[in-house]
C-alpha cells in the first residue's frame, strides 16, 4: 500500500510557497500547480487548507481544481498512462491500443491500479498527430504504437 502524501511535512512546504506568492494578484493557479507537485492529487483537504490560507474560497478552488484536466482529485498512480483519443489517433486505432490496456492493467480510464503503480487517462489530441496513434507513459511519448508493442513499453516500467 501507498504512503499517503497528505503529511504535515507537505502541508508546510505548500503553506511556504502560499507565503512567497501572496504578493501575486492571483496566485491561485501556480499554488495549485504546487500543490498537485507536493501532494500528486489536490483532494477537497488540501483545497480547505488553501482556501485557509489566501482567503479564496473553496467553491473557487474546487471549481478551478475540477474544470483544468491537469488537476487531479484522487491519488494517481506511479506511473500515469494516456492514450490518445483525438481524430487522427482514434482512425489509426488507438481505441484498440486503449482496451489493451485497459485489459492489461484491469482498470478503465481515470483509475488506478490496486498497488498503486499505474493510472489510466484517456486523452484528447496531444499534438503529435504524425505519430498516431501515440500514447504516453508519464512525460515519454510513444508514437505508431501497435498492440504488440504494448507489453514491452510496460515491462519497462514493470522492472523498475
Amino acid at each position: 500500500m501507498r504512503q499517503s502524501s497528505l503529511t504535515p511535512e507537505n502541508y508546510e512546504k505548500l503553506s511556504l510557497f502560499i507565503e512567497a506568492h501572496s504578493k501575486e494578484t492571483d496566485g491561485l493557479m501556480p499554488i495549485l500547480h504546487e500543490a498537485q507537485n507536493i501532494f500528486g492529487y489536490i483532494p477537497l483537504e488540501v483545497q480547505k487548507f488553501i482556501s485557509s490560507r489566501t482567503g479564496i474560497s473553496v467553491a473557487r478552488i474546487h471549481g478551478v481544481v475540477t474544470f483544468y484536466s491537469q488537476f487531479s482529485t484522487t491519488p494517481k498512480g506511479e506511473h500515469v498512462v494516456g492514450v490518445c483519443l483525438g481524430t487522427a489517433c482514434y482512425v489509426k486505432g488507438s481505441q484498440a491500443i486503449l482496451d489493451k490496456i485497459k485489459a492489461e492493467l484491469g482498470i478503465e480510464p481515470d483509475q488506478t491500479t490496486a498497488d498503486g503503480k499505474f493510472s489510466l487517462v484517456a486523452t484528447r489530441c496531444i499534438g503529435a498527430c504524425g505519430l498516431a496513434p501515440v500514447m504516453t507513459v508519464d512525460d515519454e511519448v510513444y508514437g505508431k504504437v501497435t498492440l504488440k508493442q504494448i507489453d514491452d513499453i510496460f515491462k519497462k516500467y514493470n522492472d523498475e
